[in-house]
């Protein structure tokens, strides 16, 4: 059964909203799955054994698909992997696959399934649709023929693709996308030859459509936003939280505010693999999100939206180097000191009293911060960090980040581990950067794993992420996280598991 966080005012403004057919703002749904898994995905099992398994999964979204729908929902995005799950072989998956259209084919499969063989999976999806009158995004597995006029035709004759599907109010197959960005360990699909740009208009809004690792790369997550010019972008996600800094919900919901569009990020929920973390986010603000790491349910989200916040007051564009070109190195008198987070090596400096300024620098970046805690206590330690490189482990990407950080320990060879609780309370802070690019994401995540609601900081157009008053907050870590699209290295040769 789907659990529901919905504020109940908004029930009787989607129904006078409907009434009188105002589509300025639209109910945006998500739903966090906790996918039901194959006992062995390393052994093949037959098309009946994996349809199976598929529909006690969609047994589970359909519950949550007509919740939404009765809640008054027009869209609901549900979970990467989230009707089969995730750890398979090349040919264990091949079961679990249907041949999905372009949808230009204009099929509405619940009225005509064996139009493109047999298609259960999106015969089914269609019916919900329709039968709920509420868009749904989803995503499930593609196969494709090929041969050897192919030169890059796989040996066993097929590609396999990572795809979002997306299914209009009536039922209609609406948009396809291929994952172009896997992440490392999806050995079972293909990488598309090239990128896709997919959007479709709705009489909400413009919406792009991409998947989990994809948000990670300019192409085709800045392009769908930068060239399409869709106002909310469907995100589908299979995160696993890699604390302290690349966590589901600060990571997307920083997304969202510094490319000025909604985001509907959908995860799946596992604990044993720290994948939790979805939300529906605004330019302006995180609309609601949900984070539990104690409990193994679904939960399903809704929250109102505007359909076309470009045509609003969105936050202005903000030079992220501005100010902090501007400023003399702060001098601690202390040495920096190495500390590794999520692989990458950090220059760290520690904090040593109550309020302070400081500055520590790697490579071309220097990471300035001023604060000031309510009290300093000597059983929590905060660094300041920087980081100007190549990350290379699970993927390939050029970082420039600045981060203020509690410590797991004392111990100055913990900082950068995961830490879930903080006493230490922050009354003012100021943290910037000479990043050389304009693509960085500013997060505050307090103690608890919560976010810093949006009335206690700001961002300042010369670049800086400071406070505006209020309560002091247990800060566990705050960022300025950059990404470098332009030192990106290339894509690696195409294949099966292979990165292009």
């Amino acid at each position: 059964m789907a659990s529901l966080h919905f504020p109940q005012w908004a029930v009787s403004f989607v129904l006078f909203a409907q009434a009188v057919g105002s589509m300025d703002t639209f109910i945006a749904a998500v739903y966090e799955h906790a996918v039901i898994l194959p006992n062995k995905t390393e052994s093949l099992v037959s098309t009946e054994e994996a349809l199976l398994l598929i529909n006690k999964n969609i047994d589970i979204l359909e519950s949550a698909i007509k919740l939404a729908a009765r809640q008054g929902a027009h869209i609901i995005v549900t979970p990467e992997d989230g009707i089969y799950g995730w750890i398979f072989t090349r040919e264990t998956i091949y079961p679990y696959l249907e041949d999905i259209p372009d949808p230009e084919v204009n099929w509405i499969p619940c009225r005509d399934p064996r139009r493109f063989g047999y298609t259960p999976v999106q015969e089914r999806l269609s019916c919900l649709a329709k039968e709920n009158s509420i868009y749904i995004v989803a995503n499930i597995g593609d196969k494709k023929p090929c041969n050897a006029t192919d030169p890059h035709c796989p040996p066993d004759g097929r590609y396999q693709y990572n795809t979002n599907v997306v299914f209009d109010s009536k039922g209609r197959l609406t948009a396809r996308y291929h994952k172009y960005n896997l992440f490392e360990p999806e050995i079972q699909f293909d990488f598309p030859k090239d990128s896709e740009l997919v959007t479709f208009d709705t009489p909400f809004g413009k919406f792009g459509v991409f998947t989990c690792f994809d948000i990670f790369s300019y192409d085709p997550a800045v392009v769908v936003v930068k060239d399409a010019q869709v106002d909310s972008v469907l995100l589908p996600t299979a995160w696993y939280n890699t604390l302290p800094l690349l966590s589901a919900v600060p990571f997307h919901s920083a997304w969202a505010r510094a490319m000025g569009v909604n985001v509907l990020a959908a995860n799946t929920h596992n604990t044993g693999m720290h994948m939790t973390g979805s939300g529906i986010y605004s330019p302006e603000a995180v609309r609601v999100y949900h984070y539990d790491m104690e409990t193994e349910s679904g939960q399903l989200l809704l929250s109102e939206l505007r359909s076309r916040p470009r045509q609003h007051a969105t936050p202005a564009e903000v030079n992220w180097s501005a100010y902090a070109r501007t400023v003399k190195p702060f001098s601690s008198g202390q040495a920096d000191f190495p500390g590794k987070i999520y692989f990458d090596e950090f220059s760290f400096t520690k904090l040593t009293g109550s309020a302070g300024n400081y500055t520590v620098c790697q490579k071309d970046l220097c990471c300035h911060l001023t604060y000031k805690m309510s009290e300093s206590r000597m059983d929590e330690v905060y660094v300041l960090g920087a980081f100007d490189g190549l990350h290379t482990v699970e993927g390939q990407y050029y970082l420039q980040i600045c981060t203020l950080l509690k410590c797991q320990t004392t111990n100055s060879r913990t900082c950068g581990e995961p830490v879930g609780s903080a006493f230490t309370k922050f009354e003012e802070f100021s943290l910037s950067g000479t990043f050389r690019t304009k693509y960085v994401f500013p997060q505050i995540v307090l103690s608890g794993s919560q976010l810093a609601l949006e009335r206690y900081y700001e961002v300042s157009r010369d670049g800086r992420l400071r406070s505006r008053g209020g309560a002091p907050l247990p800060i566990l870590v705050m960022a300025l996280y950059g990404r470098v699209f332009e030192r990106d290295p290339p894509r690696l040769g195409q294949g099966p598991g292979k990165l292009q």
